[in-house]
């Protein structure tokens, strides 16, 4: 092959080349797994063997009572967790925002630090915290012998605080940029106008870091539906009294891995799948509603 013949075709080949690692780690870890998990779904799993059962899986999941409680679990936390989080968050970032605040950048890596405390370590931590009778959390409340993991009533309570603690850091850093990129002479000219701070924040605020916001509740809301470690490590590989803290990942790990269906488990990742797309689209519209 001559040297013209041999740059030419390294000069076509070379594109190809350097996607190649990246096409085929995309296929093996992402196109085949999402293939093979749509696939399951319509078939009936007992170990090695698999049997043809079609629309079987999904018929049975509409009548499933453990599946309906589970999502019930997570729609809740999900929505608390927004409507408690995304404000709290904010609020700090604001707090932290303003230049009267004596070390401020302390502050800033205290609270973002719990962030990089693993899921795992934080459901052991919260076990001990939350322990009835030597618990700092009791402690913190005058000694009473609250039994956070043991009663039906706080299982959400119990989840929600231990979630807060590691994801409020998160929201903080995202807010804080997005309120130092706003402009400063949006302010001034609202103060010369007579705006208050509320009527600064509804009206300069919010429209400047809308963006972030958004981002932040379609995060939040993700992560909500795929909640796992927090409980299962939490209860201790259960669900709490009276399955309070069973959430639709979990039950997924219960029916592929415990039970050993994985053709029930592939259904419910997918409806899980398309729950998390519905509602993220009904969020975006939501807010570009409100813009409009």
């Amino acid at each position: 092959m001559s040297r013209d013949r041999l740059w030419k075709f390294q000069s076509k080949a070379a594109p190809y080349l350097f996607v190649a690692p990246f096409s085929l780690l995309f296929a093996v870890f992402l196109v085949y797994p999402i293939y093979r998990g749509l696939a399951l779904s319509f078939y009936k799993t007992a170990g090695r063997r698999e049997m043809f059962i079609g629309l079987a899986n999904y018929r049975f999941l509409l009548g499933d009572i453990m599946f309906w409680g589970a999502l019930a679990n997570t729609l809740a936390f999900a929505v608390l967790s927004l409507v408690i989080q995304v404000p709290a968050a904010l609020g700090l970032a604001l707090l932290l925002n303003s230049r009267r605040l004596r070390f401020r950048a302390v502050f800033r890596f205290a609270f973002f630090v719990t962030h990089v405390v693993g899921s795992v370590f934080l459901a052991v931590l919260f076990a001990v915290l939350l322990s009835p009778r030597t618990g700092l959390v009791n402690r913190a409340l005058g000694g009473l012998d609250i039994n956070w993991l043991g009663r039906s009533e706080l299982v959400l309570p119990a989840m929600l605080l231990a979630s807060l603690w590691v994801t409020l850091g998160f929201g903080m850093i995202y807010f804080l940029a997005a309120l130092q990129a706003v402009d400063k002479e949006l302010y001034e000219a609202a103060e010369v106008d007579g705006a208050g701070k509320w009527a600064r924040l509804w009206h300069v605020t919010l429209p400047g870091i809308r963006p972030v916001l958004v981002f932040m509740v379609l995060v939040n809301t993700i992560a909500a539906f795929q909640l796992f470690e927090l409980p299962y490590v939490l209860f201790q590989g259960g669900a709490g009294p009276r399955s309070r803290g069973l959430t639709i990942v979990m039950y997924l790990f219960q029916t592929g891995f415990q039970a050993g269906d994985l053709g029930y488990a592939s259904a419910i990742g997918w409806v899980l799948m398309l729950l998390i797309l519905a509602v993220a689209i009904a969020q975006v519209r939501l807010m570009r509603a409100i813009r409009e």
